[in-house]
């Protein structure tokens, strides 16, 4: 009698223990903002203000060079979310509708439903999916009471949308905060954080902003002045000259700042869209930092991986762009900042891209394999040393043979009909100089090194929408 209740208090011991260690495995809080380029994070305009940022800048890993794998919101976050390069599913544009329509990604397990299958506690709000996702499927993904919220508010008065769109306002908002999605969602993040959890916990935080409308608390205007917002320095007038027509038609050359055809542009409403977009851009920065100071306060700061990114990068100018959806750098790289427990300062040159985050986090979690082989690669060697060996360029498209591939010094674009872009980051780093128009044949080698990470196979395109205004010409 006293053997089998001893062995019982052993098992009992044992699988209480057993317990308590798979509970110590490291919580995640993975933080994505909307449209939000490197102008903080890699220091590209003084002028912006991200004070919480700015802090967990100097407690992260600030991956510099890291890039999206497509520069538009729904087919970056299908790639990511899913683990495969945009080329295996055919998600390539915005409207794509993936998640229903692919046919590959009703077969594997994305990032949230896989840690709670591993036994997380999962919790999603905000923008994540910015797509339809068949029923039950959320529910496979998270455990709370998923909800999304959107893109408003927007001003009520059409006399502030300009060229008649609601989406091209700049308006500082005086109603309440909680109008805002973003508030909203910060808020129960903030409540999950205080709570007492049993298990480890994947939390899932999407902001709608800094993406348009330029709607945001008028606290945040007041930190700009308008008519003073200084024009980026990647602007370059006639920097299209040395570019390929189908690179030309994904550029709009800044027809938002009129609403009508003209040789001018108007330099007033450009400045209003760049007070606009630090005015959201702050926005977002004020709640990213409220979910991070909650973290902090609770029990969970010591056990708690931390990821701050983006879906994409945005044009303010630069190559004659507003918004995203080009091949060059400021489509393609988004902020990526990785807080581990030790709060290690440090910035790597790596070019990692987002397809790498799904398969750090299994990883650095300790999660069992996925049923889908991962296109990207871990990254946990980085986060101990961020300078370690990363012999890995990051490869992005917009389109079936849309290719854009990076490494740290060379930026190598490659149209369907062939014709292509080469920079020298390093000494050009607005791509002013497509070395490949000069004539100069010294770059051989390296346009065939860099041609190799472009895939040989292609799925056909789910029916999307381009972003520029130019895809008639197409």
């Amino acid at each position: 009698m006293m053997k089998r209740l001893s062995m019982s208090v052993f098992l009992m011991t044992f699988c209480f223990l057993l317990h308590a260690q798979k509970d110590r495995r490291p919580n995640v809080v993975f933080i994505i903002a909307d449209d939000l380029n490197g102008y903080s994070t890699r220091d590209e305009y003084p002028t912006i203000q991200t004070p919480n940022l700015d802090k967990f800048r100097n407690e992260s890993i600030n991956f510099i060079n890291a890039t999206c794998n497509t520069p538009v919101c729904v087919p970056s976050r299908a790639s990511f979310l899913s683990g495969l390069s945009p080329e295996k599913t055919g998600a390539y544009h915005n409207g794509s509708d993936p998640w229903r329509t692919s046919g590959i990604l009703d077969t594997i397990t994305s990032l949230p439903e896989h840690f709670k299958k591993n036994g997380y506690e999962t919790w999603g709000k905000g923008k994540i999916f910015h797509a339809r996702l068949k029923e039950g499927r959320i529910e496979a993904m998270f455990d709370n009471k998923y909800w999304g919220g959107g893109f408003g508010p927007f001003p009520m008065d059409e006399s502030e949308w300009h060229c008649g769109s609601k989406f091209k306002s700049v308006t500082p908002w005086t109603n309440p905060d909680t109008d805002f999605p973003d508030v909203v969602n910060a808020n129960d993040a903030i409540e999950f954080l205080s709570e007492d959890h049993n298990r480890p916990f994947f939390l899932f935080y999407g902001l709608w902003r800094p993406h348009t409308p330029y709607t945001a608390p008028k606290r945040f205007f007041d930190m700009y002045e308008q008519e003073k917002m200084p024009i980026p320095a990647g602007y370059k007038k006639g920097d299209l000259s040395d570019i390929p027509m189908l690179g030309r038609l994904l550029v709009d050359s800044l027809n938002m700042t009129r609403c009508n055809e003209t040789n001018a542009i108007d330099t007033a409403t450009w400045k209003k869209f760049l007070w606009g977009y630090a005015a959201t851009t702050s926005f977002a920065d004020w709640n990213i930092g409220r979910v991070i100071k909650a973290l902090d306060n609770s029990k969970y700061a010591d056990n708690t991986i931390v990821i701050i990114c983006s879906d994409n990068g945005y044009h303010m100018g630069e190559k004659l762009r507003w918004q995203k959806g080009t091949l060059w750098d400021y489509s393609a790289h988004t902020p990526l900042l990785i807080r581990t427990p030790a709060k290690k300062k440090a910035v790597s040159t790596r070019t990692v891209s987002l397809l790498d985050l799904y398969p750090t986090l299994v990883d650095y979690c300790q999660l069992e394999e996925t049923n889908h082989a991962l296109d990207g690669q871990s990254m946990k060697p980085l986060l101990s040393d961020p300078g370690g060996v990363w012999d890995r360029p990051a490869f992005m498209t917009y389109g079936v043979n849309y290719s854009s591939v990076r490494s740290e010094q060379w930026h190598y674009i490659r149209y369907p009909n062939g014709k292509e872009e080469l920079y020298d980051l390093e000494k050009d780093p607005f791509e002013f100089t497509n070395l490949v128009a000069s004539g100069n044949h010294q770059y051989g080698d390296i346009i065939k090194e860099m041609g190799r990470q472009i895939p040989g196979q292609w799925k056909t395109e789910l029916p999307g929408r381009w972003e520029d205004i130019q895809n008639e010409k197409r």
